[in-house]
Order: C-alpha cells, then structure tokens, then sequence
C-alpha cells in the first residue's frame, strides 16, 4: 500500500518508519527544509508516562485564576478575534471534573506506557543514539501544600502500576545532587524512576535517516495548498510541488491539523498551546540536573541533555503565533538559575517557542478519520515525544489490518461525535 504522510515532526517520522517496517510504500511531505523543525525542535526533552495527565483537572480554574496573575505564572491568555479559541476554552472546562478527569487519564497512561516500551524496543534493534538518559524524572515541591496535595496522584500511579518514590528533601539530593546547592528551598519530591529524557530532534533526524534507508521518502520543502475529495475517500494531495497520491493518508500536521480536518468537513477539537524554551550550555557538570526536574510551582522541566541543559514550559494561549516573548524568558531563566545556579552559561542560551497540539480532554487523537483512506495521529499536546512511538506503532497496525498491542478505540475523533 503506498501512503502519505503529512508532517515530519516526531510524530510523522515514527508513523512513517512503522509503516514502512509494516511493509508499505511510504512518502512524507513537510513545509520545512528537514524533519522536527517546528514543535518537535525544543521541547522539554521528557519521556514520561508517569506525567501523563489531561490538563483538565477538577482544581484547574481556580489555579488557572492563580495562574494568570503570577509574575512567573506558568499560564499565559492572550484573547483572539478566533472564535475556536474559545470554543476550545469552552470544551476544556466541561473536561474539568472528577469523572472526566479519570477517564481521560485513563485513556492517556496505556499509550504512554505502551509508547515508552515500543521506543526501548526500537533503541534495542536501531542502537539509535539521541542523548537519552534512563535516570527517571523528579517533581519538585517547593511549598508543604504542594507536597501534601500529591495524594490523588499517588493513588493514580499505584492503580496504574506506575514505580514511584516520594522523597524528603535528602532523597531530592540524592538523585539529583546538584538540588543541594539549593536544599532550602524545596520541601520534597515525587520521582518516577522509569521515566526517561532524551533529544527530541535528534531522535527525529536520526530516526528518518534509519527510515530512508529502509526505503521511506522524505521530500522537503513542500506545502499543502488542498486536499481533493470523492467518493468518500481523499484522492490527492495538492502541494507546491506538485500532487501527490496515494492508497492513503496520515494527518499528522500537528497544530495545522484541524485546520485541513476543518475543510474536510470533520472538524476535530485541537488547539495550538504556545510552549517555550531555552537551551543552556553546561559550564559545570556538577551544577548541573542529572536527569529531569519539574519544578512543580511553575510548571518547568529542567533537562539534561548531553551537554546542555534544556528548560521548557509555559501554556500560552494566543492563537498561532510564534512570536519570542522575553517575559516567557525570564521565567525560564528565574527556574533554572533559582535551582540550578551557576550550572549554565545563560548569557549563551538559545531562546525558542512551538506550538502544541492540545485536545481539550487531554488524549490525543489517533485512528481512522470519516474517510476511508484518511488517518489521524495528532493532538498529543505536551506529550507528542512521550507517546510517539507508541502512537506511531498503533495507527501502523490499524491501518495494515493488525489488531493494535493496546485498546487504542477510545483514541479515535469518533468520540468527539456527539
């Protein structure tokens, strides 16, 4: 079967060498002049099922309140003349109860589960490199509120069979030695030990380099100007190159997805959430995280990678935009150094912001679309690098026939119907 994929982000590179490992003949198309240039360029560099929870939460609008108000709140709301913002907005907030929030979840942990067991199956057979470290991630409490609030949490990772410790503040130290050069200001930690870090770019480029050489076109530098219709099915592909065909299709344009679904007449509700980053150089080692750390007030990932250290956070909300805000900056910059001091080179840093394909209940959507030769693997919202591989493997066994490892029905745009 010859199929087309859309997009070069992580998640269109791992559903093209899946496909291609399935047996199919498989070409993909990007705007950009080479893979994981947009959204999957910077990010915060975390494998980690263990994180793996809709934004929609029971507590949210009172703390999106708080949020919106902090100097280095991890919330930004930059309203729009564009209504699906709102409608977004609107749909998140239906999202934010008790039950929904476990059904969600429920749906988000299996694929991240499955995801990180299918990216170390892959690393196992590929020997792909990509500055990975398996040393797990560790939430950081600053506030005893913090820390004693981590109850429902907890529960969650217990029912879900997810290893986790949670940690005064010398355990902290201990697996992240450089936190002692800070140790008043933390009261304790929550760490999952089976989560891992690594270059999200880097596995990117790496990854289509194995997939070229097993046969899967990358043809760069082409735009999507329409998708031609009949019968039911897609039956091209416009671009700027020239048309494209195929058996079939993958929608993984991330963020610009729902804008094509739009005019496909199956709008699905994925929102751009604008993160940003920087990246640090190391200027000493022992300074420096060994792993990752969310510092939990802020909502900031502070990684180690390789030589570099990479802080990623912040949801603003404010259309499609990727304007560098040097507010967003400071933030970035007040976490690392305020846990982290002295570790980096922040006169140095590289300065960066992307665009996250948020559903508003939190699961991504994966599966098959209204036509029969068009299939979605899109709004992974903050954890498109968490579940690639997994998502990528799923929507390869469906689209060849296989019945998936996993339950993946509830994943589909089916259950945005009603």
């Amino acid at each position: 079967m010859k199929v087309l994929v859309l997009g070069s982000g992580v998640i269109g590179v791992t559903t093209a060498y899946f496909l291609s490992e399935a047996g199919h003949e498989v070409t993909v198309i990007d705007r950009q002049d080479g893979p994981a240039l947009e959204t999957s360029f910077a990010n915060a560099g975390e494998v980690s099922p263990g994180y793996s929870s809709p934004w929609a939460g029971p507590s949210v609008p009172v703390k999106a309140l708080k949020w919106l108000t902090m100097k280095h709140g991890p919330l930004v709301l930059k309203p729009t003349l564009d209504w699906h913002m709102y409608a977004w907005m609107l749909r998140m907030l239906r999202n934010c109860t008790g039950a929904r929030y476990a059904l969600n979840k429920s749906r988000m942990v299996p694929i991240a589960e499955y995801s990180r067991d299918v990216l170390k199956d892959l690393r196992s057979r590929t020997n792909i490199a990509y500055d990975q470290r398996m040393q797990g991630t560790l939430q950081l409490f600053r506030t005893q509120k913090q820390l004693d609030g981590i109850g429902g949490d907890v529960e969650v990772l217990k029912q879900t069979g997810v290893p986790f410790e949670v940690l005064d503040p010398e355990g902290c130290i201990a697996v992240e030695p450089g936190l002692g050069n800070v140790r008043g200001k933390f009261v304790g930690g929550l760490r999952l030990p089976g989560d891992e870090t690594g270059d999200c770019q880097m596995f990117t480029e790496r990854l289509a380099e194995i997939a070229t050489a097993a046969g899967v076109k990358f043809e760069y530098g082409v735009t999507v100007t329409g998708i031609e219709t009949s019968g039911g099915k897609i039956t091209g592909v416009n671009t700027s190159a020239g048309k494209y065909r195929a058996d079939s299709y993958v929608m993984a344009l991330g963020s610009y997805s729902p804008i094509w679904m739009r005019k496909l007449g199956q709008p699905i509700p994925v929102y751009p959430v604008k993160g940003y980053s920087i990246t640090v150089p190391i200027v000493d080692a022992a300074r420096a995280p060994e792993s990752t750390v969310m510092d939990e007030t802020y909502k900031i990932a502070i990684t180690r990678l390789g030589d570099r250290i990479r802080v990623g956070g912040t949801a603003e909300i404010s259309g499609y935009n990727l304007n560098l805000n040097d507010a967003r900056r400071d933030t970035l910059v007040h976490s690392v150094t305020d846990l982290f001091p002295g570790a980096g080179d922040i006169g140095q840093a590289t300065f960066w912001t992307g665009q996250r394909p948020m559903t508003p209940d939190g699961p991504p959507i994966i599966g098959a679309s209204k036509y029969a030769n068009l299939y979605l693997n899109t709004g992974h919202g903050t954890l498109g690098w968490t579940m690639a591989c997994g998502s990528a493997r799923v929507l390869a066994d469906i689209m060849s026939g296989r019945k998936p490892d996993i339950d993946a029905s509830a994943l589909g745009p089916q259950r945005y119907a009603a």
